[in-house]
């Protein structure tokens, strides 16, 4: 009776028990318990009274501890970064370890070749611990930080590093050696002092005194500033630049935009500037020169039906050249809008890479610099660029008169392999035949 009663009670509770299936078991078991159940005969009610198990199993308490602990950390990794983009560099950090981040909150900058991108965050919580370091080259996917959105782990974190701080701080060590040191200097500096004083004048004048290494900075070069020396170099390697000049009376141009500055903004909302007529003049330029607007792609020659105007705009990162897609189909408030919006996304670094890959031409203008004259260097991988430089007055002869005159050089780099000097002369002087009388492009002559 006493063995029934156990094996029964084994079968009702036998997950709790280990998970005894075999009834072999089973029997052993009970005979074992045999002996603990009094012979006299009782109820099965006081059998089950007298008997214990254990209240949970070991393995259920540890997977729901574990399942809490997941649920409350989550991963911040690199985001796509374009098609053409692969990896990039670590730039910095936006927040320190133990501060609360919010939702698609920055917390860390990717410099590319060509944007800069945001580490968000992927929820509200707190910034544990990050896992790479600045300087590492990283790439979609990769885990950057860890987020918690309980603060216990945050603050376990900043704690134990305020507190070594200033137990590593005092080295009282090396503060009682040096006086020792400080002892044996005197001595040892009188020679010392008397040295160097004939060594000037016997090595000036042939050996130059370079400054101490003190007073230099070595700092690493920053993804887009190598990005950028590359490409103008293989730029420079592999096309035959050469380049061409033209001046250019801006008395006309800047005559019409004084008289209709003000009922241009009143109509379009936007400032009616110089750059807009001269991406106008240079889609007129390339449309009657096609070749100018054509690249080399191996053993052919492609032709654009059409124009895609980059845009050179200088930034406290580097150059950038964003695009003005269609161009040619524009008017000049639409050219203007663009590069209003292209300029401030550049200024704030949020351009996109789409907003700057292609381009079959483009406008550099050193003008707002100051610059007078210069050879701009050709964008890969287009065929020519345009450079504008300063408004200057200058002296020169109309009608036979010698007048005072508002002019701008105007320099034309194109690829020789590709563009005779005819061509880009022909490309130029139609710029300047535009610029000089903007009537032109009422009448499309």
């Amino acid at each position: 009776m006493a063995s029934r009663i156990a094996s029964r009670l084994l079968r009702r509770h036998s997950p709790t028990l280990g998970l005894l299936r075999s009834y072999t078991h089973v029997r052993n078991y009970s005979s074992q318990l045999s002996g603990l159940i009094p012979a006299a005969p009782q109820s099965s009610k006081l059998t089950r009274r007298h008997y214990y198990f254990p209240n949970a199993s070991p393995y259920q308490l540890w997977s729901r501890s574990f399942a809490s602990d997941s649920g409350e950390k989550f991963e911040a990794v690199v985001p796509f970064m374009g098609e053409s983009v692969t990896d990039g560099t670590l730039a910095t950090f936006l927040k320190k370890p133990g501060d609360r981040v919010e939702a698609d909150e920055a917390i860390a900058q990717i410099e590319t070749d060509k944007v800069t991108i945001d580490v968000s965050s992927p929820e509200a919580g707190v910034l544990e611990k990050y896992i790479a370091s600045e300087g590492d080259t990283v790439t979609p996917g990769t885990i950057v930080a860890i987020v918690s959105k309980s603060e216990a782990p945050a603050e376990t974190h900043v704690a134990p590093s305020e507190e070594a701080a200033p137990k590593e701080s005092p080295p009282a060590k090396v503060e009682e050696k040096s006086p020792k040191v400080e002892a044996k200097a005197p001595k040892v500096e009188p020679p010392k002092k008397q040295a160097p004083k004939p060594t000037p004048s016997k090595t000036s004048p042939t050996e130059p005194q370079l400054p101490p290494k003190e007073r230099e900075r070595r700092v690493p070069m920053p993804r887009l500033r190598k990005r950028i020396a590359n490409r103008l170099k293989d730029s420079q390697n592999t096309f035959a630049m050469l380049t061409t000049f033209n001046e250019v009376d801006m008395t006309n141009l800047m005559k019409l935009r004084s008289d209709y500055k003000d009922e241009f903004v009143k109509k379009h909302g936007v400032k009616l500037g110089l750059m807009s007529c001269f991406v106008k003049a240079a889609v007129s330029g390339l449309q009657n020169q096609p070749i100018v607007n054509a690249v080399i792609d191996g053993d052919d020659i492609i032709y654009r039906d059409y124009v895609d105007v980059s845009v050179a705009v200088g930034t406290s990162k580097g150059l950038v050249v964003p695009v003005i897609r269609d161009a040619d189909t524009m008017n000049f408030a639409d050219i203007e809008k663009g590069i209003n919006n292209l300029a401030k996304k550049a200024t704030e670094g949020a351009l996109s890479i789409d907003e700057m890959a292609g381009g079959t031409f483009t406008i550099s203008n050193g003008g707002v610099y100051g610059s007078l004259i210069s050879t701009p260097i050709i964008n890969p991988p287009q065929s020519a660029i345009l450079g504008m430089h300063s408004i200057v007055q200058r002296p020169v002869v109309v009608d036979g008169n010698i007048l005072a005159r508002p002019m701008m050089y105007l320099a034309l780099t194109y690829d020789h392999r590709l563009i005779d000097g005819r061509e880009a002369v022909y490309f130029l002087r139609r710029i300047k035949d535009l610029v000089e009388d903007p009537r032109r492009f009422l009448l499309d002559i």
